[in-house]
This record gives C-alpha cells, sequence and structure tokens, in this order.
C-alpha cells in the first residue's frame, strides 16, 4: 500500500485546506520496470486443465503483477480450477481473462464460504478527514483535497432502514458514501442530517480507470444443510476500487440441488464510486428458504449483481438467464446507493433495497418477473423499456414503500402475469403504525407518458387497472407515523388493451386525495371512477 503525507493549512475565512503529497513511488509515480509483457498464470505454476487447484498460482501471479504494475492477461483455452482453499487474488492492475473459464466447485465445502475469490482493490490507502458535522442536501464543504476521495460516514446513535415484515430487524446505523471533489464539491449529495459523526472514512480515487475484461464462470452450487442458519457465500469477485468496470464476464450456475443456502452476488461493489458492469451475464439461482426473524418461513434470495454503498453504479448492457423463471431469484440488489443507471440489458430484478437517491434510470431494457423495487429518494426514471412484474414498480413495504421524489415512466409497456387478477401499477404499503428510522412518502408527482398495459384475457369481473393498490388500509384511530400521499398522476397516451380505463385505487380516501390530470391523450377517468 502507499504512503501519504499529509499538509493540514488553516486560513483565517477560507476554511481548512487539505492537501495530498507523494513523493517518489507513490500511487501516481510510473516506476521504471524490467518487464512489460502480460503476466500469466501458468507463469506461477497453474495447470488450467479443470481439475488441479489453480487458485495459489493465480494469487501469486496477480501479486507479481501488482508490484510490478503490470496487466494479467489468462490462457484463452484453458480452464483454472479454484479449489476450496480460503484464497483472494488481489487485482490491482488490468486483468484480461479473454475466453478463459474458471471453475467454482462449492458442493464438497470450501474453507471458508464468505471469502472472495477476487477483489479489485486500490492501492491508495484510506486517510481521515476533518468532518464532524453534515447537513441534508450540503453540496460543498470547506475542503480543498489534493485528489478526489470517496467518503463514508457514518452516526451510530441513529438507526434508519428499520425492517418491518417477516425478515424484522432493528435497523442498521445511518450511513453514506459521497464523492468529495478537489474543489471542495460534493458529488452524490448528502442524505442525511448529521449533528455529529462517529466514523468517518475517505479513500482516495484512483484517477485511471481498470478494467477486467472477458471470463467464463461456472460455478458448482453449494450444498451447504439449511439447519446450519441463514448463510450467505461469496466465492465472488468483490470490487472496492473506485473506476473500476468489468466487462464481458459471464457466471454459469449448475449442480443445483434442493439443499442449498444463497449467495451475495457473484458481481459484488462495496464503497466505491464508478463502477461498470458492461456486457455481463449471470444466472439466476434457485431460491431456498428458511426460518425468518418473525418466526415464519422466508424465501432466502441470491444475487448475481449486487452493490452497496455506491456512488454512480451502470449496468450496461448485462443480462440474466430466462427471466420469466419465478423458481428463480431475480439478479440484483443494491443498498445505500447514489445514481444507478441501468441500460440496454435484461434483467429478472431490479431491486433498490435500503435506499438509492439522485437519479435511477431505467432505459431501453427489460425486466421480468421481480421486476422493478424502488425505495429512496430523488428521480425515478423508466423509458423505452418492458416490464414484466407483478406491479409496474414495487415500493417495498418492509422499508416504508418511501420515494422521496418524482417518478416518470416514459415510452414503455407493462406485461403483467396472465394469472394475476387484480392488477396496479404501483404497489406500496405503509399503514403509519411502524417506525422505519425516517418519514415515508409516495413519489411527490407520478408522469406517465406513452405506456401500453397488457392487460388482455382478463377475468369477466375485471374492472382495469388502477394507479395505486391500497397504501393506507382501512381507516385507523391513530397513525403515528405519518405516509405522505401522492400529488397528482399525470397521464398522456396512456392505452390498456382491454379498453378499459383505470382508476386511482380502491381505498376512497386515497382517491380522493390524488389528483389525475390527463391530456387529450390519455385515457384519462370514466365517470365515477375517482
Amino acid at each position: 500500500m502507499e504512503r501519504f503525507g499529509f499538509i493540514l493549512a488553516y486560513r483565517f475565512g477560507w476554511g481548512l485546506m487539505l492537501g495530498v503529497t507523494l513523493g517518489a513511488g507513490g500511487p501516481f509515480a510510473t516506476p521504471a520496470a524490467a518487464e512489460s509483457s502480460p503476466v500469466s498464470y501458468e507463469r506461477f505454476g497453474a495447470v488450467g486443465d479443470g481439475l488441479t487447484d489453480d487458485l495459489p498460482a493465480i494469487v501469486a501471479a496477480h501479486a507479481h503483477a501488482n508490484e510490478h504494475r503490470l496487466p494479467v492477461r489468462s490462457n484463452p483455452d484453458a480452464t483454472y480450477h479454484l479449489g476450496r482453499q480460503a484464497l483472494t487474488a488481489i487485482i490491482q492492475t488490468d486483468t484480461d481473462w479473454n475466453t478463459s473459464r474458471f471453475i467454482i466447485d462449492d458442493s464438497q465445502g470450501v474453507d471458508d464460504h464468505r471469502r472472495p475469490l477476487f477483489e479489485v482493490r486500490s492501492r491508495l490507502d484510506a486517510v481521515p478527514l476533518p468532518i464532524e458535522r453534515l447537513t441534508r442536501g450540503q453540496e460543498q464543504l470547506d475542503l480543498r483535497p489534493a485528489t478526489d476521495f470517496l467518503v463514508w460516514v457514518e452516526n451510530a446513535n441513529r438507526r434508519i432502514f428499520i425492517r418491518r415484515g417477516l425478515n424484522q430487524n432493528d435497523g442498521t446505523a445511518q450511513r453514506e458514501v459521497f464523492i468529495l471533489r478537489q474543489d471542495g464539491s460534493i458529488e452524490g449529495g448528502i442524505d442525511w442530517d448529521y449533528d455529529v459523526i462517529t466514523a468517518i472514512e475517505a479513500r482516495p480515487m484512483d484517477p485511471e480507470p481498470l478494467v477486467v475484461r472477458g471470463g467464463r464462470f461456472i460455478n458448482l452450487a453449494n450444498r451447504m444443510r439449511q439447519e446450519v442458519g441463514y448463510n450467505y457465500w461469496s466465492r465472488n469477485l468483490r470490487i472496492s476500487r473506485s473506476n473500476t468496470e468489468i466487462d464481458g464476464l459471464t457466471l454459469e450456475v449448475a449442480g443445483e440441488t434442493d439443499i442449498g443456502h444463497p449467495y451475495r452476488g457473484f458481481l459484488e461493489a462495496e464503497r466505491c464510486a464508478n463502477i461498470t458492469l458492461r456486457n455481463c451475464a449471470i444466472d439466476g439461482r434457485r431460491t431456498y428458504h428458511t426460518i425468518g426473524a418473525a418466526g415464519k418461513p422466508v424465501p432466502m434470495g441470491t444475487y448475481g449483481f449486487l452493490a452497496t454503498e455506491v456512488v454512480n453504479f451502470r449496468l450496461i448492457n448485462c443480462r440474466s438467464g430466462d427471466i420469466h423463471d419465478r423458481s428463480r431469484w431475480g439478479v440484483t440488489a443494491t443498498n445505500f446507493m447514489k445514481n444507478i443507471l441501468v441500460e440496454d440489458s435484461t434483467l429478472s430484478r431490479m431491486d433498490v433495497h435500503m435506499g438509492a437517491s439522485g437519479s435511477y434510470v431505467i432505459r431501453r431494457s427489460t425486466i421480468g418477473h421481480a421486476g422493478i423495487n424502488a425505495i429512496g429518494r430523488g428521480h425515478l426514471l423508466v423509458e423505452d423499456s418492458t416490464l414484466h412484474g407483478r406491479a409496474l414498480i414495487a415500493f417495498r413495504a418492509d422499508y416504508g414503500s418511501t420515494w422521496e421524489g418524482d417518478v416518470t415512466v416514459r415510452n414503455s409497456r407493462w406485461i403483467p402475469p396472465a394469472d394475476q387478477g387484480r392488477l396496479m401499477m404501483f404497489q406500496l404499503e405503509n399503514d403509519g403504525t411502524h417506525d422505519f428510522g425516517y418519514p415515508c412518502f409516495m413519489p411527490r408527482v407520478i408522469r406517465l407518458e406513452g405506456l401500453w398495459v397488457d392487460d388482455s384475457g382478463r377475468a369477466e369481473d375485471y374492472r382495469g387497472v388502477s394507479y395505486f393498490n391500497d397504501p393506507i388500509g382501512p381507516p385507523r384511530e391513530e397513525r403515528p407515523f405519518a405516509y405522505q400521499l401522492t400529488e397528482r398522476v399525470e397521464v398522456s397516451g396512456l392505452t390498456t388493451a382491454s379498453g378499459l380505463p383505470p382508476r386511482v385505487s380502491d381505498n376512497a380516501a386515497v382517491a380522493a386525495a390524488i389528483e389525475v390530470v390527463a391530456t387529450p391523450a390519455g385515457l384519462g377517468l370514466g365517470d365515477g371512477e375517482r
């Protein structure tokens, strides 16, 4: 790891100035190297026959490449077996896996199922920053760092995302990430008020992108018995370095049985920024069940793409297997995110668990049976896409069905399951009796522009689609935690296969409170449908 020297200079009236001094051999220097050709795994003893454990050789090859600042290139014709040892290959240089195959055999157990096989890791050490307080919406700090930083902050005194339901819990400490630029500006904004910061970490962002290309991974799934408990497996590629792109990687899942446990996500990005997953394909996995925190059976879901505490996360031309296979869990999940872009992709699920903010954009994509799920704030935009979920967009009830901001669906198609009875575009549920750790909101304004709904072939008593289900439930004497309703729905160019106009909601109080504004091109509302 690199050594940093810090110069702190106080200037009256100008705030704190932070600089980074880099000596010879610093992270942005280019040391002379006796070698220049890519490093191969075979040079360090890899056999590539699909049977020999090549993981120790792969770990050694990357360590050598990192030390000498050399790229790595695998043998295109090799099949590398990654064994069961608790080893992680650290990737700090460009890596080309091209058409090489990698066997991950978890069927007989491993030494440490939570350890990643690969980690794309920065050379740059985390450093302290003198930040004591932050304000929601803040866009500037009185700091002038000599390089851009990815900053993580936490207030352990406050709990948020206090989950409700079968997987109920006591929430998590308030935390988030943002980019601190050299001019002191904040990219990603500040989502919460911090009257105190109990922990902080600042990671200098590598100025040059690192790219990992190719690689055909085959995972023989684990058979850990379910009596062991709810155990997430890793055995994956973890990304903790900002400015990283994974291009063309595929994962095939094989050997699943009735016994097994879920995986965290084969491509897993955590606490970093500017991450692009491009042209990647990951199989969905079988859904298993266990007993949840409420003492009742719950599904154990596995994800292929997973991102946590990331600023600027992009999925470009990525795909999963059969996006309509309900026996398979959806492939994509995120937590504590800022700015998500899904483009030209075909995925079984796009799920935001513990919050996204800024922009959440799905463009020219197809989303399968598990649908789009969202929690957070900012602008959620879906355009030129085809959606197959049970709702057009579902806002997770276990986190309060909150979206503080606007939603736009433009030039898209919604094709719900043919066996689904009642149809609602936006699925929300919050009866105001649970404290999630934050105020909760339905989307402020929803805009539907050029949406086609395939509601053909429904039962004779089908009344048409509704914009909302019953988000607040029956009347209650007390709702201690307010749930702010949508102000209005703006509709233009909305058509349904049945020809029936949509209604607002079957809850009369909700229908009366939400204004629907229809242009001449829209269906509007029939008499008495409010």
